[in-house]
């Protein structure tokens, strides 16, 4: 194993998401514009590419890696990556192999993700309430994705849902989702709504529900205990005692957590972006293309890219304006 990616600020790197595609079957409303224009084709990296790509950063000492889009699972023959990177699980220098996904696809895919080695599968969904979904997905259908999460746990797949908490639209839920959840066996995670985009300052600026009031809310009807353990995510966790099931907290906006970042983004077009919330990134598809001088020039890349890693991202809202909006979609970098 070589030298491990060691950050400036003398964090490891050992987390890897990769976007696998820019494409999704739905268009969250703060996520994507209705009409996207999509990435050609070409500029995308194969899957072949991508398999040589993640395995360097495995090779690197990348001990878990997580496959998001848009939606990873309408890439065409996804499951021939996925199958390969089972070898890394195999060999034991992979620890995790997951994916984050809108569930739409989970009905077709759920017993083949668990036979390539995937434990545990985040489904990103922010209402139960089939006309609110609709909504917020303009052409998602929620029965599509309910039928995904009973493939899912049918499998073996551990799913926990993710939520964005969005002031005015899923306020009114913030019980109902945790009790279905329960009732699920289902752990839950809200997370904040970032500027990222071209939706519109002030767009975001009406959706920001701060989880510290989500949190005090959650707090007046169950007993809520701090939790020490990590899932390898910035996400931080209560138990509720009534329940016995885990509540995560993603607070980019309300708290900072970026003194732990152990991770990296690669988008589907080989760009590695080391910050969510930071314009900088670094080119790797054109190393991972140049045969020239061989393996040791993408991990000549990688390494210098690590050395670019900041402290920290720039979302703020405490002004009542949006600083540190990114211009890219969150389906660009990965979600």
């Amino acid at each position: 194993m070589n030298t491990p990616l060691i950050d400036p600020f003398h964090r490891a790197v050992n987390y890897l998401r990769v976007s696998v595609t820019d494409r999704c079957d739905f268009r969250c409303v703060y996520c994507m514009s209705e009409n996207m224009t999509f990435l050609p084709k070409k500029e995308l990296l194969t899957l072949e590419e991508l398999d040589r790509m993640c395995s360097t950063f495995v090779r690197l000492g990348v001990e878990k890696l997580r496959i998001t889009g848009g939606e990873p699972l309408v890439r065409r023959e996804i499951m021939t990556f996925f199958r390969s990177m089972k070898r890394h699980l195999d060999n034991g220098h992979l620890k995790e192999l997951t994916l984050t996904t809108n569930g739409s696809q989970l009905e077709r895919f759920a017993g083949e993700l668990f036979d390539c080695g995937v434990r545990r599968v985040n489904i990103s969904l922010d209402t139960i309430d089939e006309e609110k979904f609709a909504k917020i997905t303009r052409w998602g259908r929620i029965s599509q994705v309910l039928r995904g999460i009973d493939a899912a746990q049918e499998a073996g797949l551990r799913v926990k849902i993710n939520a964005v908490a969005l002031k005015g639209f899923n306020e009114d839920e913030l019980f109902s989702l945790a009790e279905w959840c329960s009732s699920r066996d289902m752990d839950m995670t809200w997370i904040e709504v970032m500027p990222m985009g071209d939706l519109g300052n002030e767009d975001r600026l009406d959706q920001y529900w701060s989880l510290s009031d989500l949190r005090t809310r959650l707090a007046s009807r169950y007993t809520l205990a701090d939790l020490d353990e990590r899932s390898g995510g910035p996400a931080r966790y209560v138990r509720i005692e009534e329940t016995g099931q885990k509540i995560g907290f993603i607070t980019p906006m309300t708290h900072n957590f970026c003194e732990s970042c152990n991770r990296v983004r690669l988008t589907c077009t080989g760009q590695l972006f080391m910050c969510l919330g930071q314009e900088d990134m670094v080119d790797l598809r054109a190393p991972l293309r140049d045969n020239r001088k061989g393996q040791g020039q993408l991990e000549a890349a990688i390494r210098a890219a690590i050395k670019l890693k900041p402290k920290g991202h720039d979302f703020d809202y405490s002004r009542q304006a949006v600083d540190g909006q990114m211009s890219r979609h969150m389906s660009h970098t990965g979600g």
